[in-house]
């Protein structure tokens, strides 16, 4: 005789048919890697540099999409970037692996000339020096408080590059960390910086960077809020503490743009959810 379901062993498969779609979902969208494009205009960008792509990668984590992160590149490679920059966290402190990082920019550098600054996690690694070295021997521009000069058309752009503060100041107890940004980025903005792109791990002080005149902020560190809930987007995020103010996408204070990166890898917490890994694909436009 066959036996009935019961109005209780029914939820009780709804509930554990729910868990294993979730599972899934959650297990593919961890390693499901895309590239999110975003459009900058504005008046002060260069004739020139109208068209002009930057593939943006934060907070790597040492993951691996494909064997050498040969997934990775293929999508770096496919959005024809003119330049890749790495806005930190690039390693993990708690398992770091100089080589993954290493094997990594050896191939970006082939794609686009690839420019990084270093995160949290560099700060907290008695490997940063020889993931410098590495970088650098690659080919790699490591911007440790300095501003570079893009050209392209005989019109130039400023591509300033700023030390994660973890470098200097562990924590921000007496809120020291704005007054130090703000210091370091006023010696390296200047009359003739023209237009400013910025590369900054720590997307929290955007008011310190808005407040110093750049024109554009490239951001990471968010993790995307790690678990993103529809209509209220990231729940936590370091130093932004539960439901972040900058946890994803486009910001914009003023004429000061900021682009949050959801990052690739993870780290203290081991998976995303509602929050694939991405590549961003900033592309500039003249108005």
């Amino acid at each position: 005789m066959r036996k009935r379901l019961t109005k209780k062993m029914l939820i009780k498969i709804c509930v554990l048919s729910v868990v294993i779609i979730l599972t899934i979902w959650t297990a593919w969208s961890n390693t499901a890697l895309m590239v999110n494009a975003v459009t900058i205009s504005g008046s002060r960008i260069p004739a020139a540099f109208s068209g002009f792509r930057i593939a943006q990668v934060s907070d790597l984590h040492n993951a691996e999409f494909g064997e050498n992160n040969e997934e990775l590149l293929k999508l770096l490679s496919e959005s024809g970037p003119d330049i890749i920059v790495i806005t930190g966290d690039l390693i993990d402190a708690q398992r770091t692996d100089v080589g993954i990082a290493i094997r990594f920019a050896q191939e970006s550098v082939r794609i686009a000339p690839t420019y990084y600054v270093t995160g949290n996690h560099e700060a907290a690694s008695p490997q940063y020096d020889a993931l410098k070295a590495g970088l650098e021997a690659a080919g790699v521009t490591v911007l440790e408080d300095e501003t570079v000069y893009l050209e392209r058309g005989g019109e130039t752009m400023a591509l300033i590059g700023l030390a994660d503060p973890d470098f200097t100041v562990k924590g921000d107890l007496f809120g020291e960390v704005p007054a130090m940004v703000s210091t370091k980025l006023r010696k390296l903005i200047d009359d003739e910086s023209g237009y400013t792109i910025l590369l900054s791990h720590r997307p929290e002080l955007f008011e310190t960077y808005a407040a110093c005149g750049v024109d554009l902020v490239l951001s990471g560190h968010a993790h995307g809020g790690q678990f993103r809930l529809p209509f209220i987007g990231g729940l936590v995020a370091p130093n932004q503490g539960l439901f972040p103010k900058y946890d994803a996408g486009l910001y914009l204070n003023g004429s000061t743009n900021m682009v949050v990166s959801r990052g690739i890898g993870n780290s203290i917490i081991p998976f995303r959810f509602n929050n694939r890994p991405e590549i961003v694909l900033v592309e500039l436009r003249d108005e």
